[in-house]
């Protein structure tokens, strides 16, 4: 279970210090959350101050009792919390095998690896050799990310707009993906998304806005009004993003 309690952060700015996230409060024991919202809101600065690649300027985060506010990325890695940027990174003579290798956390042989590929929808035999560089198109470096998170099999998974800059095929693909993970894998697991069909497999939605979360409930209890709101932006817009 993750507790968050009265988070709030602050950065400096040109025009003076900027308060990002205020007073944030949340209690997570759901499988699949999903945190939406208006861009700018604080959703992204609210993850990475989960996994710990931030600090909150105020506040506690507790990860099943175990309070983790002032624990590095490293620690909270080895306490079970997976981060997938939005832009993964690209490893210069690293291959897929090893970056496969390194998240599972012990040696693992290819055949295994090959089976973290084939979950995500890759051919193994086509990436398995691969470094993870500028040949990669961005939908299958979301995918290999996808699969680190699953070789390491993490208590909380936090993944931030896995559909940005991925064609439409590779994203039909990546709810199939995060259907299996649901499925399969224990834990909890976060994504940050406007996507209405992500939204829609999540067992909670969290909404943010102006660094305050502005509601919480199930996907009944949120999206339509969600969906109403975007409607009402853009009436013609068919593959809704919220």
């Amino acid at each position: 279970m993750l507790e968050l309690r009265n988070i709030s952060f602050s950065a400096d700015t040109e025009n003076g210090t900027k308060g990002i996230l205020k007073n944030v409060n949340l209690t997570v024991d759901e499988r699949f959350v999903a945190i939406t919202g208006p861009n700018g809101g604080g959703k992204s600065t609210l993850a990475k101050v989960i996994a710990g690649i931030l600090t909150p300027t105020e506040g506690q985060i507790l990860l099943d009792g175990e309070d983790i506010t002032n624990l590095s990325i490293t620690e909270r890695a080895r306490r079970g919390v997976s981060f997938a940027f939005q832009q993964p990174v690209r490893f210069k003579g690293i291959t897929v095998k090893d970056l496969i290798t390194l998240a599972a956390g012990k040696k693992i042989g290819v055949s295994e690896a090959c089976e973290y590929l084939s979950e995500v929808g890759l051919c193994a035999r086509d990436y398995i050799n691969r470094e993870v560089n500028a040949s990669l198109s961005g939908g299958e470096l979301k995918r290999i990310e996808i699969a680190t998170v699953l070789a390491r099999g993490t208590k909380l998974s936090l993944f931030d707009e896995p559909e940005a800059g991925i064609d439409l095929w590779s994203f039909n693909n990546l709810i199939k993906v995060f259907e299996n993970l649901y499925a399969k894998k224990g834990g909890s697991i976060f994504i940050i998304s406007h996507q209405e069909r992500i939204l829609n497999i999540a067992d909670k939605i969290v909404v943010v806005a102006n660094g305050e979360i502005s509601r919480t409930g199930t996907k009944d209890e949120v999206l339509p009004a969600l969906l109403g709101k975007a409607n009402a932006a853009c009436p013609t817009l068919s593959d809704k993003v919220i």
